[in-house]
């Protein structure tokens, strides 16, 4: 499987026309105002909600979610909203501002905590919700959070039913709709019709979708005239218009709007109405989607009109719209979860020409591995195009330099917390922030760990049991155990020894213990650096023909469908970084890159190694350990030098790393200025 990057016609560039729909010159493409919450989804798939043991946290809400989707797919979108002042309000700002949304208009509400939902997956048609809504922060959001020249600045403004529901938001969205009308933004309403938050269904009965309400309709229609577009299930526009049937519903609302509608209909597709309604919904042609097996009927809808928005906003033909939307519900529907579940444009562009060709095997998308990958490796990532890493991740090593020194093993991890601090001092001495890397071991340095996670580090963490040939994993076969109690950023290191002409029944037992970690990591969601050294007792060949083992190595893991976001390597002279760098850039231009590994060389001998990587588009960087930190730990586990001493040689040893490598770059930059430019391999961070 070998992957490609975006095609042209996932261009965020807005498809030329003379007619637009939107006024030019806008800075933003959607504002979206509503609900703005966390979601905890049941892990166990087929569970009562009663009998659910572990959830996962996914940002939620139905605007939060639209303008994440629509951000993925490329739009400059904004949420307009309120979080509480608690660490699931800092996650939704820090999730929603990973993925490109701006969140300049998400208010801190100091008084009241983030709203939470908890939701299940029982069967295909059976999905337990429970709202907790109570005085949460983004029903307080108000008028005064934003002014008029924030609405203006957009092309469009959306807006979901529950900000209709009750008086304080129903006033803060009118007045937004106030400035839209007044300032020619184009306006949406996703009906979004939740009767529990109307106060008409249980407190707990969040999964009810249709109680007929006279008042909500009167309510409603009221609103319909100010908006341009509305979207819609059969059931919501029958809250709209009030009809016994979704026809004369539909005739309703046409009544008090010329708005283009939207009517989803689910595995069916989509059916758009740009002028008079029909007498019959088979009147309407129906612009049909991909069907699929479903897992999760939550959050389909926002996926549905974030696709739909995509194109709407780019002036694309209606037939496209529905097509982005209808896929990009469908895509959603097959996994867990709905805002992490958003498809991105490579997704989409794969997911719609592999259905035209079998449509049979998209029934399954969630199965299909190249759709996983993409899935995986398009959204926008955390840029890392320097790497410079200080490797203590090592066991044997430390414990034998604590034998040698008669110290005894427990200082190793009071060891290692100082480590931690010396990078620290480094990375605010050289203004290093997003570039620091760090390889730690949980066995003698898991209190390292903790004082690193969090920081915005790439944070390496190994998994190999050391000196392993062939490959045993540090704490058993069961790796995907293992990575389940893991922080998301830690990155999963992998040191395995590995030739590619080794005896079969080796090659095999190790390629078999990779393909298992790679696909733990492609479930839980961690990054995967392997560390590739051919074992020393075989012969290492050169050259850049196809006899080159480290080449050969990697060719013969992709070629088993092995995708490691990371690789860490032995310096290579010119000739191998150009063969490694061709290679990536064919079999997998979302590859991180490359970096470094020390081994015990001298930092004399690093730095050649350096500049022979110096032209290398896919190194990025190292990761060097022993060189930086024998000498200095072996003093400080023999009571030779204090904690200040070893901090200062560290800094010394890794700060004198930094300036070779950083002083190769240079001097290819100034030799050859196209080096400077994002290459195939690192495309998607450039974008």
């Amino acid at each position: 499987m070998a992957l490609t990057s975006p095609s042209p016609a996932a261009s965020t560039t807005p498809a030329g026309s003379a007619a637009s729909r939107f006024a030019p010159g806008r800075s933003r493409d959607i504002v979206c105002l509503g609900r703005l919450a966390v979601d905890l989804y049941a892990q166990q798939v087929g569970a009562r909600l009663e009998d659910v043991a572990s959830f996962a946290k996914y940002l939620g809400g139905s605007s939060a979610n639209i303008a994440f989707g629509c951000a993925r797919l490329g739009l400059n979108s904004a949420m307009l909203a309120r979080v509480g002042d608690d660490h699931m309000g800092r996650f939704l700002t820090e999730t929603l501002t990973h993925e490109g949304c701006d969140v300049s208009h998400v208010r801190i509400d100091r008084e009241r905590l983030t709203a939470l939902v908890l939701l299940g997956l029982k069967d295909r048609d059976t999905f337990p919700l429970i709202f907790y809504r109570e005085n949460c922060a983004d029903m307080a959001v108000d008028e005064h959070d934003f002014d008029e020249a924030f609405i203006a600045s957009s092309k469009s403004l959306l807006i979901t039913g529950t900000h209709f529901s009750t008086e304080q938001v129903n006033r803060t969205s009118m007045r937004a709709l106030e400035f839209a009308r007044r300032n020619d933004v184009r306006t949406v309403l996703d009906i979004d019709y939740r009767p529990v938050l109307w106060g008409l269904a249980g407190k707990a009965d969040g999964e009810t979708r249709f109680v007929a309400n006279d008042g909500v309709t009167a309510h409603l229609q009221r609103i319909l005239p100010q908006f341009d577009l509305i979207i819609g299930t059969e059931e919501e526009f029958r809250i709209a218009g009030g009809g016994a049937s979704p026809i004369e519903a539909l005739a309703a609302v046409r009544e008090v709007t010329q708005a283009t509608l939207v009517l989803k209909r689910g595995p069916l597709g989509c059916q758009i109405i740009d002028r008079a309604v029909p007498v019959s919904l088979d009147d309407l042609p129906v612009q049909r989607g991909v069907e699929v097996d479903v897992l999760n009927v939550l959050g389909a809808g926002d996926a549905f009109a974030s696709g739909f928005l995509s194109g709407w906003l780019r002036d694309h033909p209606f037939d496209a719209c529905a097509r982005a939307a209808n896929a990009s519900g469908a895509l959603v529907v097959s996994r867990h979860g709905c805002a992490p579940a958003m498809p991105t444009p490579a997704e989409l562009d794969y997911f719609l020409r592999e259905a035209k060709v079998d449509p049979q095997r998209m029934r399954r998308p969630d199965r299909d591995a190249t759709l996983a990958r993409l899935h995986r490796v398009s959204p926008a990532r955390t840029p890392r195009d320097e790497v410079l890493g200080f490797a203590f991740d090592h066991r044997n090593q430390f414990f034998e330099l604590a034998q040698q020194t008669g110290a005894h093993p427990a200082r190793i991890s009071t060891l290692k917390s100082l480590f931690v601090e010396a990078v620290a001092q480094t990375e605010d001495a050289l203004n290093l922030h997003g570039r620091v890397a760090v390889l730690i071991d949980d066995r003698y340095g898991e209190d390292a760990l903790n004082a690193a996670t969090g920081r915005g580090w790439w944070i390496g963490r190994p998994v190999e049991l050391p000196g392993s040939l062939p490959l045993v994993f540090d704490h058993g076969r069961s790796i995907g155990t293992t990575l389940a109690s893991w922080p998301r950023e830690h990155v999963v290191k992998c040191l395995v020894q590995y030739h590619p002409d080794e005896a079969f029944e080796q090659r095999l037992e190790q390629e078999s213990q990779l393909r298992a970690l790679y696909d733990a990591t492609q479930a839980s969601g961690h990054e995967l650096l392997l560390e590739v050294i051919p074992p020393k007792h075989m012969p290492v060949a050169t050259g850049t023909d196809s006899a080159d083992t480290v080449y050969r190595a990697l060719k013969r893991l992709y070629n088993i469908g092995i995708y490691p976001e990371w690789w860490k390597l032995e310096a290579m002279d010119a000739a191998q970084w150009r063969a490694i760098d061709a290679l990536i850039a064919e079999r997998d231009p979302y590859c991180r890159g490359v970096v470094l590994l020390g081994l015990s060389a001298s930092i004399e001998q690093l730095t050649e190694g350096f500049r022979a990587a110096a032209h290398a588009s896919s190194c990025r960087g190292f990761t060097v350990g022993r060189t930086i930190f024998h000498e200095p730990s072996r003093a400080w586990l023999a009571g030779e030098i204090g904690d200040d001493d070893l901090v200062m040689r560290v800094r010394h040893a890794f700060e004198t790393l930094i300036a070779a490598w950083r002083d190769t770059r240079s001097q290819r930059d100034a030799t050859d200025p196209a080096a400077t430019h994002p290459t195939a391999v690192h495309q998607e961070q450039a974008a």
